[in-house]
C-alpha cells in the first residue's frame, strides 16, 4: 500500500474497517458518527501512510490514527461528551471483551461496559477483544504500557463487579 498499490489498501480496509468501526462505536457511542469517523480515519491513514514503519504492526498504527480523528472531532464539536443514559433499544454494538462473554448476555455486558468509565473500558477493548499488547496500547494511547495493563485490568474488575451486581439484584 505504501508504494500505491490498490490492492494492498483493499485487503488492510477489509482487514482493519470493521475493528476500527468497532472500536470508534466504542468512543462515540454512536454507529452513525462512528461511521464518519471511519471515512475519516482511512483518510488519515492515506495521508500518514508514509509514517508506518514496517515490519511493526499495522493495527496499532491504525487504531492510533482512529483515536486521533476521534479527540480532534471531540475537540473540534467544542463540547465534552454527555454521559446519558441510553434506551434499551439504543445500546451501541459494542464488542464484548473475552473473558466477560460468560457472564451475562451479551446486552447485560454492553450495558455494564457503558458504566465502565472510558479511560478503562478503552484499554480493556484493544486488548480482550483486538488483541493488541499492553505496549501497543501504551501507544496508541500516549501511555506506558504497564499503566495500560493496570487500566484494563482495573476496567474488567469493575465489569466483572457490574455484571456480578446485577446477577444479584435479580436473584432478589
Amino acid at each position: 500500500y505504501q508504494r500505491g498499490e490498490l490492492a494492498a489498501f483493499e485487503r488492510m480496509y477489509a482487514l482493519l474497517a470493521p475493528r476500527l468501526r468497532q472500536y470508534l462505536t466504542s468512543l462515540t457511542l454512536n454507529a452513525s458518527t462512528a461511521e464518519d469517523l471511519l471515512q475519516e480515519a482511512f483518510l488519515q491513514i492515506h495521508r500518514a501512510r508514509h509514517t508506518y514503519r514496517p515490519p511493526h504492526p499495522v493495527a496499532p498504527w491504525a487504531f492510533a490514527i482512529a483515536r486521533n480523528v476521534y479527540r480532534m472531532e471531540r475537540r473540534s464539536s467544542g463540547r465534552p461528551r454527555r454521559h446519558e443514559e441510553l434506551a434499551p433499544e439504543s445500546v451501541p454494538d459494542l464488542p464484548v471483551p473475552a473473558g466477560a462473554d460468560g457472564l451475562a448476555n451479551r446486552l447485560a455486558v454492553r450495558r455494564a461496559l457503558l458504566q465502565v468509565p472510558e479511560d478503562g473500558r478503552e484499554p480493556l477493548l484493544l486488548h480482550h477483544v483486538w488483541g493488541l499488547s499492553f505496549g501497543e496500547i501504551g501507544a496508541v494511547l500516549g501511555i506506558r504500557g504497564g499503566a495500560a495493563k493496570v487500566r484494563a485490568h482495573r476496567a474488567m474488575t469493575a465489569l466483572r463487579r457490574l455484571l456480578g451486581a446485577r446477577e444479584e439484584g435479580r436473584e432478589g
